[in-house]
């Protein structure tokens, strides 16, 4: 998707005649189904009539232009985008990333500046290493520079920008991305020509702007070659009994899916710890290293984040959310693993999905159009919103109404706590979220499971287990509202017990967090994420060595009744709070869920003293 495509001659005369802007909002309206807001039309205005001047001083008429260029599989889009043959004839593109910027300060993060954004000042990306991303990621995954041969660059333009060498923006971490992708001030425009003029010299560019508009989106093999060398060196990733069955069927099922019409559906079920996403990262380092187009996606943005960040800002292009396939193209992923399956939704529409881009399409229909195989790892017990209605059954019936293979495969061996699958059994059978064997647990087991009376003492056991090496974070029922971080970008202290006052991680949508504060994607693997309370929406899916619970009120034990029962009053998770008869089950999920984030102990504190007493009836000695 773009929003304006054609030669440069016509963009200048747009520009000239002030049309520009109108036909970009006119275009975005058709497409979108409503209009950008006035700030957005009259950053077109501004920031096209500044490069309008660039490419009339450099004589640029005779290229291809694209204006708001979607990244394929992305909801990013790129500002513009140029086309030519240099003096050698050889196709060329350059990205041109224009900003209104006239300041900026230094932020805490590695790749960060803090400037004047949407009415607030904002921690964003230094714009070469945002340009630096998007030409990546349209190397590694756009036919036209993969394997038509165009040669693409990528450069910045903040045509408001005063140029000072001590500023900010030039310094020392950035070095290396300005060498790369180099960033143009509003007096520095001679450069820019002569960056663009050396690379676009012959003009020609329409014809390499159609090669542009008709290549398709496809992974290179360099791409993935990289993010498969990347898993494989952590050793971490190691295959046993039932996993290595898995894997071998996934494998198979890929090489014959590649020729075969009929799709196949692989359903791997498995409880906290068995193993499934040490299945998905070993199917996605080998099949990407077979040279499968293989995603891995989930529900999860902290899971999601954490695993981009570990594979780095190239590999990231592979690990999607469960929404990101609403616009692709059916079988354009030959291999689709779907971690964490339980949270797939009933559709991909949100609150930001304009009304005429929302569908009644269920998100699993979507997931099995894009893929030739999709595997699909699921706990039916880890569900914790109402609107999180995967199941196994529910992923079946839809293979079923695809006339797809199924094939159905459950993992039993226990491969966090220690191993001990009695404990998972335990916390099931307690919490009443199913009945097992394992009623009483005994205190000689490995794993150590233990009560602190107060949530002081709780805390300082975790940390003093960091202090010897060991990973671990506290965690908490979502019993607290989850603030905005004040003006200076620290944390409220919003869980209170008592004296104990801490605050939640940072939100998702924080908008500026002070130096040592971790975004909330990164909490739990940031080592600084000790100093924050998680809550299950950024626990759920990682494992630490001593995971510690605060066991809020939400949910407690009634001894008169023999029963768990739920106290809605006391949940600021507002989503569960009004799920009526499904509250119960979510909350019970929900502690089930971070009782089982630890792999050598979980730590416990209850605010309800029944709750503390019924557990401690369940527990020998």
């Amino acid at each position: 998707m773009r929003l304006y495509s054609g030669t440069s001659q016509q963009f200048v005369q747009d520009t000239i005649q002030n049309q520009i802007a109108e036909k970009l909002r006119i275009a975005f309206f058709n497409y979108f189904r409503f209009y950008p807001s006035p700030a957005e039309v009259n950053s077109w205005r501004n920031s096209l009539r500044a490069l309008t001047m660039v490419f009339q001083s450099a004589n640029l008429i005779d290229h291809g232009i694209l204006l708001e260029y979607q990244l394929p599989l992305t909801s990013k889009r790129l500002d513009c985008m140029i086309c030519g043959r240099d003096n050698s004839h050889k196709d060329n593109a350059i990205i041109i990333e224009l900003k209104q910027w006239d300041k900026c300060e230094m932020a805490a993060g590695e790749n960060e500046v803090l400037t004047w954004v949407g009415g607030a000042k904002r921690e964003v990306l230094h714009p070469s290493v945002q340009v630096g991303q998007y030409q990546m990621y349209l190397q590694d995954t756009h036919t036209a520079f993969n394997v038509e041969g165009v040669l693409l660059n990528a450069c910045t333009y903040l045509h408001n920008y005063n140029y000072y060498s001590e500023d900010i923006i030039f310094s020392n971490k950035f070095v290396d991305a300005l060498k790369k992708y180099p960033l143009f001030t509003a007096d520095d425009t001679q450069r820019l020509e002569r960056y663009l003029s050396e690379r676009l010299e012959r003009g020609e560019g329409t014809e390499v702007l159609t090669k542009v508009e008709q290549s398709k989106y496809k992974p290179s093999k360099k791409l993935m070659d990289h993010v498969g060398k990347i898993i494989k060196g952590d050793s971490d990733y190691i295959l046993l009994d039932e996993q290595l069955i898995v894997y071998d069927k996934v494998l198979s099922c890929a090489k014959g899916g590649f020729h075969d019409k009929q799709k196949t559906v692989i359903v791997v079920k498995g409880g906290p710890g068995t193993g499934k996403s040490v299945i998905a990262m070993n199917l996605m380092a080998d099949l990407l290293l077979k040279g499968y187009n293989t995603h891995y996606a989930t529900g999860s943005k902290a899971f999601t984040e954490t695993l981009r960040k570990i594979i780095g800002i190239r590999g990231s292009v592979q690990f999607k959310y469960f929404n990101s396939y609403g616009d692709a193209e059916e079988n354009v992923i030959d291999v689709l693993i779907a971690d964490e399956s339980h949270r797939i939704r009933e559709t991909s529409n949100s609150r930001f999905t304009p009304n005429d881009k929302r569908t009644n399409l269920p998100q699993v229909e979507e997931l099995l159009k894009v893929s030739k195989v999709a595997v699909f790892l699921i706990d039916d017990k880890q569900s914790v919103r109402p609107n999180e209605i995967g199941s196994s059954e529910y992923l079946k019936e839809y293979a079923k109404k695809y006339n797809c293979k199924i094939f159905e495969y459950e993992l039993e061996a226990q491969f966090r706590c220690k191993g001990s699958e009695m404990f998972v059994n335990w916390i099931n059978n307690t919490l009443g979220v199913s009945k097992t064997a394992n009623i009483i647990w005994d205190k000689n087991e490995e794993f150590e499971f233990k009560m602190f009376d107060n949530p002081e003492e709780l805390e300082k056991a975790i940390r003093e287990k960091v202090k010897e090496g060991n990973t671990g974070r506290v965690t908490a029922g979502f019993c607290w509202e989850w603030s905005h971080p004040h003006p200076d970008g620290t944390l409220k202290e919003d869980v209170v017990i008592g004296d104990y006052k801490r605050p939640w991680d940072a939100r998702y949508d924080a908008k500026k967090l002070a130096e040592g504060i971790p975004k909330a994607s990164h909490w739990a693997h940031d080592p600084r994420g000790i100093d924050q309370i998680g809550c299950v929406y950024t626990a759920q899916g990682f494992e630490f060595d001593y995971v510690g619970v605060i066991f809020g009120k939400d949910l407690f034990y009634n001894p008169q009744q023999g029963k768990w029962e739920g106290r809605t009053e006391y949940s600021a998770d507002r989503m569960v709070k009004y799920s009526k008869e499904q509250f119960l089950d979510l909350v019970k999920n929900t502690y089930r869920v971070l009782f089982s984030r630890g792999m050598k102990g979980c730590y416990v504190y209850f605010m309800d003293e029944e709750t503390k007493n019924f557990f401690k009836s369940r527990i020998e000695n």
